[in-house]
Order: C-alpha cells, then structure tokens, then sequence
C-alpha cells in the first residue's frame, strides 16, 4: 500500500500495533510523550542521523538491515558508556514514493535487534521527505559509573574488542561490485558492515568491574576516535600495527600487512578502551564472559608524543588518512607519522 494512501497517522498506527515493549514502558506510542519508569538515579541518552547516500544506498542496503544499523550504531554508543538500553525514539523522513510494505521491512529489521537488547520503540515523529532520512535516540540506564573519555592516565593500556577494518572492506567491495571475491569472505564482510554488533555485554562489564579507564565506540575509525580519548584525557598513545586483530576475511582480501582500513576505516563498532597495567589479568578472564575477543594494541603516553603507529620494527608508520569527518574531504593528521594533541 502506498504511503499517500495509508496517510501518516496510518502509518503510526500501524507501527504502534507491532511495537515492542517492556514493563517500564507505563505509555507508550500514542499520546503527546511517552511515559517510562527510570531504575537510576541517571540516564544515558544517544542520538544519531543515518541519510540516504550520505550514510548508506538503498542500492546495495535492504530496509532490513538499514532498520537494524539504525538501532546498531546508537547501542554501540550506549555500550561504549558501559550502559543499558531501554527505549528508542525514532524520528523519519521518508519519500512519498514508498510503501507501506517497506516501511514494515525496515520495522523488522529494528525489531529484530530491539528483541535481542530489550529496547523498547515508544514514541518519534515522520514527515515527507526527499530522501530518506532517519533520526533515532536511544535512552539507557547508567546502573554503573559511565565510563567517559577523559580517564585515560600515562602507563595505561589500550585494548580493543572484535576485530578492525571489516566494515570498510566490505564498503569497498559494494562500491567496486564485489570483483571476484570468495563467497563466504564477502558474506562475512557484508554482515560486518549492515549489521555490526554493539558490545553491550563487554562495555557493560568493563563499567562494573571498573576496569576500562576511558572508552569510546570506533565508528569514524580506530586513529580518529583514539585521537577523541587522548585529547579529553591529554594524553598520547603508541599503537602497535602488527597487533591490531583482522579477522580471516580481512587478511584473505587485504593481506597481513595492511592496515589503513583498520586504522581508519571506520563503521566497526567495536569498543576501544584503556585499563591499568595491573588489570591486565582480568581483562583476559573477561573475554569469555563477555562473548568477544579482546585484544591489546598499544600503550598510554605523554600528550608530547601525540599519536604513533608502530610497526614490527618500531619504526613509525606514515598516516595519510586519520578517519571520517562529515565536513572535511578526509581528515589528516599535523604530522606524517602522528597526530599532535592541543594541551
């Protein structure tokens, strides 16, 4: 059914019928606001705008998974406070020309993660729009001391979970039509791009037990969000290129030794944090319960130093790229092996 015939408030009533919710939920889509109870004394809230061919192409992305990134990408930045989620507001734009049908396909895909993390949908607004544009927050419970960016301390480790550079590997790969790649290494890519995993468990965990020390989701690349800790926390950090974990499917496609996409690539979703020295034990205990590997890739420096990337031979690697930064063609670093930190 076209969504010109259905009408808005169709539309709304039609996603209130299907929407998921919990028993904190006291009102929910409907009414002016919802209503909600809070478990602590604080709440975590997140935002984020996903626009069609600026963030992603309905030619190579299905409403399915498009639904499922929205809600992806803010639990990742729920985890990175060591956070839990609750609700969803989600705000759309969507073209006169779609239907009702693809609108319940890119519902399911939201519904399907929302099933696995307890969120529950309660409330948003939609309009017509040109292209499709989508705006979602995200409210969680803080039953931890949030960790923040600005703990990191000289001497630290720097840690990161999953693996780097899958994302944008497959990125590559769709904007190239795939060439000749593997089967299962281009299905594996394409399921790290259109369906990241947020680690709410490990970001929740690591809050607990008080072991991270700072911590930061890596959505605009490992070097750029790295560069967003050190700068709160005025600090430096020496990364080691040949630790950096790649999954099989990177290594296949790009090689052992390359690393630009996993340094920089970005949209991988994984949590980087640091943690004292003394704690190195029980991050490694920490893997199994938390469902992830967790790997260390450097070490906590003085500001003085900036940002280095070693490698095998511990000599600095040239960085042309630092990450994604919507306003900036790219984003480059002060000098060639490092990026300087303002005290």
């Amino acid at each position: 059914m076209k969504l010109s015939r259905l009408g808005e408030f169709g539309l709304i009533e039609r996603v209130r019928r299907t929407a998921l919710t919990n028993s904190d939920v006291i009102l929910g889509i409907g009414d002016d606001t919802a209503r909600v109870r809070n478990r602590t004394s604080s709440s975590l809230v997140t935002s984020d705008v996903l626009i069609e061919n600026v963030h992603f192409k309905l030619t190579w992305t299905s409403l399915f998974d498009l639904g499922y990134k929205t809600l992806a990408v803010n639990l990742s930045d729920i985890a990175a406070m060591g956070g839990v989620p609750a609700y969803l507001i989600l705000g759309l734009g969507i073209p006169a020309e779609f239907t009702a049908e693809q609108m319940d396909e890119f519902y399911r895909g939201i519904k399907s993660l929302a099933a696995q993390t307890g969120v529950s949908l309660v409330g948003g607004d939609m309009s017509v729009a040109e292209k499709l544009f989508i705006s979602a927050c995200v409210i969680g419970h803080a039953p931890y001391p949030p960790v923040t960016r600005s703990g990191a301390k000289i001497g630290d480790d720097i840690y990161v979970t999953g693996t780097l550079g899958d994302s944008a590997l497959a990125l590559t790969l769709l904007k190239n039509k795939r060439q000749n790649v593997a089967a299962n290494t281009y299905k594996y890519l394409l399921a790290r791009h259109h369906r990241p995993t947020p680690r709410l468990r490990a970001g929740a965990l690591l809050a607990r037990k008080g072991l991270a020390t700072a911590m930061i989701d890596v959505s605009d690349g490992l070097l750029q969000d790295l560069d967003h800790i050190c700068k709160a926390s005025k600090v430096g950090a020496l990364l080691f290129q040949d630790q950096l974990p790649l999954s099989r499917a990177y290594r296949t496609l790009a090689g052992n030794a390359a690393s630009r996409e996993a340094l920089s690539g970005g949209e991988d979703y994984e949590l980087l944090f640091f943690a004292r020295q003394r704690d190195r034990s029980r991050i490694a205990a920490l893997q199994k319960t938390a469902g992830v590997k967790i790997t260390q890739i450097g070490t906590c420096v003085s500001c003085r130093t900036g940002t280095v990337v070693l490698n095998r031979s511990g000599k600095p690697v040239s960085i042309s790229f630092l990450g994604h930064d919507h306003f900036k063609s790219n984003t480059r670093p002060k000098r060639t092996r490092s990026v300087a930190h303002n005290d």
